[in-house]
């Protein structure tokens, strides 16, 4: 056993205050857009974090969730990553839930997805380009690759593929950095961290409390793999230059936000400055965070960087950054001008309204098809402020806010008043075909929500699946088109969120338009595929080799 430290804890994930200001809802709605439907559906998962009074750091930060059509059937499956008991020899297994008609099943030990690992993170990626998509999980400990092997089973080839960091994973991504076809890996690590690693931390009551990262100084190197094309990886970290800088890694992001086709990584790192690695496309990534203007607030400060979402919120044709903090921190709001970065958040209606709850997934959704983006954000306590609304003393709200012209406002009403526990992920996807997204959340020692979307006055929509010339989801391709008066551009995108997998289809709200025209589509090779219109409703893409 290594020795006990005492240490003061005032600080995890950035800087919880000690009074929790009340929120003022600027509009409230008379039915819920959003209504709890686990139950109802089949779904039963709660993420154990296996708190026995020690404090344990990772209990408190997972844990993460999947959409995914693993059988290739058009519906979206869920995959739940599990934590466990840490220092016990007890396990627990993740699970995986079959989509059928919009009911779930849980086809775990048939289909050998239980990994049993302390988890953490996901990602989703047909790596082998044989038009099934694969699991890459990341874990406290050992992370694991499942290669799907297209008969509704699952096979454990993380020794083979050479991917199974040791380390305390997060959020975790596949992309193509060099254009050749395959699915490179990105994976976040947060801490330099063991069980058995026992410090004493107290928040600013005396109470024993969760640490903050400052506690352990041991902030954790990222991973980042190159696929080799033949089923294995090779890990560049060091090499790529990303491996030179360290951090407290939880969310990121894998899209071209420099304009220069090439997929950059950006990673929100907690109570560090951010960091955005340009893709040099020669196997090599800088950091440009700070000299692009978001690695820091506008007080140029670091936050405490959890949850992201990236969407062109601005419609200006590139991808602008949202990322989520602590209590006493806002959102940070990123709009991309195209060489550089300007913080935005004061002026779009989310600093007031987001600082007073601790936030992990997040995402910029368009739930009433209006054709303006709204914001839905997973909270959860991690030290224990105020007086708590349950028995739970993480416990709280989660937010959606709906979008405006010139930004957001927070929504009273929008989901059950009685769903309040210590959120972590948030998953976004459309589970029922019906061309609204909802929502996945895990909770922390508490049931998951599947928040369907039952939104009122709903506008029109369109759905684009991409394919790439492997038949496999496009992930990093990006589709720019007409919206009636608007140009917009929407990213094929899976990890975003905190921990999370999403739905890779592009979902765009049309408000009372009927279709969308002069529609580009930059596949992730660097080719391009126009077309004249299409109608509102489901589309499907398959690129087509020149």
């Amino acid at each position: 056993m290594m020795k006990r430290l005492t240490c003061i804890s005032l600080l995890l994930i950035g800087c919880d205050s000690n009074t929790k200001p009340q929120v003022q809802p600027e509009v409230e709605i008379k039915k819920p857009w959003l209504v709890d439907e686990a139950q109802s559906r089949g779904i039963n998962f709660t993420w154990i974090s296996g708190d026995t009074g020690k404090f344990n750091m990772p209990e408190i930060i997972g844990g993460g969730a999947a959409m995914l059509d693993y059988d290739n059937d058009g519906d979206l499956d869920l995959y739940f990553i599990q934590g466990g008991h840490l220092g016990s020899p007890k396990t627990e297994s993740n699970v995986l839930f079959r989509n059928d008609d919009g009911n779930f099943v849980d086809v775990t030990a048939q289909s050998n997805t239980g990994n049993t690992g302390y988890g953490m993170g996901v990602a989703i990626g047909d790596y082998n380009n044989d038009s099934f998509v694969d699991i890459y999980i990341t874990n406290v400990g050992n992370n694991a690759l499942l290669q799907n092997n297209g008969d509704g089973t699952f096979e454990d080839v993380t020794d083979q593929a050479g991917v199974g960091d040791s380390g305390w994973g997060a959020s975790t991504s596949f992309a193509d950095f060099d254009k050749d076809g395959d699915l490179d890996l990105y994976a976040t690590n947060y801490l330099v961290w063991s069980d058995g690693l026992d410090l004493d931390c107290f928040n600013a009551r005396g109470k024993l409390a969760y640490c903050s990262p400052t506690n352990y100084m041991a902030p954790a190197r990222d991973l980042l793999y190159r696929n080799n094309g033949d089923g294995t990886f090779t890990e560049l970290s060091e090499k790529a230059g990303i491996g030179t800088r360290l951090g407290t890694g939880l969310g990121v992001l894998c899209n071209d936000y420099t304009g220069d086709g090439l997929i950059d990584i950006f990673v929100a790192n907690d109570g560090m400055a951010d960091q955005l690695w340009m893709n040099n496309g020669n196997w090599t990534f800088t950091d440009v965070a700070s000299m692009r203007g978001c690695a820091l607030d506008d007080e140029g400060q670091p936050k405490a960087g959890m949850g992201l979402t990236s969407a062109d919120f601005d419609f200006d044709g590139d991808l602008d950054i949202l990322v989520c903090n602590i209590t006493g921190e806002s959102d940070s709001l990123h709009r991309n001008d195209g060489n550089f970065f300007t913080d935005v958040t004061a002026s779009h209606g989310i600093r007031t309204s987001t600082r007073h709850a601790t936030r992990f997934g997040l995402g910029w959704v368009d739930f009433n098809n209006d054709g303006k983006l709204d914001l839905f954000e997973a909270n959860g306590l991690v030290q224990e402020i105020g007086t708590p609304r349950t028995a739970d003393p993480y416990a709280e709200e989660n937010y959606l806010l709906r979008g405006q012209v010139g930004g957001w406002e927070l929504l009273e009403g929008a989901m059950d008043p009685n769903l309040v526990h210590t959120s972590r992920a948030a998953v976004f996807g459309d589970v029922n075909n019906d061309g609204f997204v909802d929502v996945l959340v895990i909770n922390r020692d508490a049931p998951a929500y599947l928040l369907i979307n039952t939104t009122e006055n709903k506008g029109n929509f369109i759905t684009l699946a991409l394919r790439d010339a492997h038949n496999k989801p496009a992930i990093g391709a990006l589709v720019t088109a007409t919206v009636g008066e608007n140009r917009i551009s929407f990213a094929a995108q899976s990890s975003w969120s905190y921990m999370a997998a999403n739905d890779p289809r592009v979902h765009i709200g049309l408000g009372n338009q009927k279709q969308i025209k002069d529609i580009d589509v930059y596949w992730p090779d660097g080719s391009r595929s126009t077309y004249e219109s299409f109608d509102l409703g489901f589309h499907s893409l398959l690129q087509q080799v020149q």
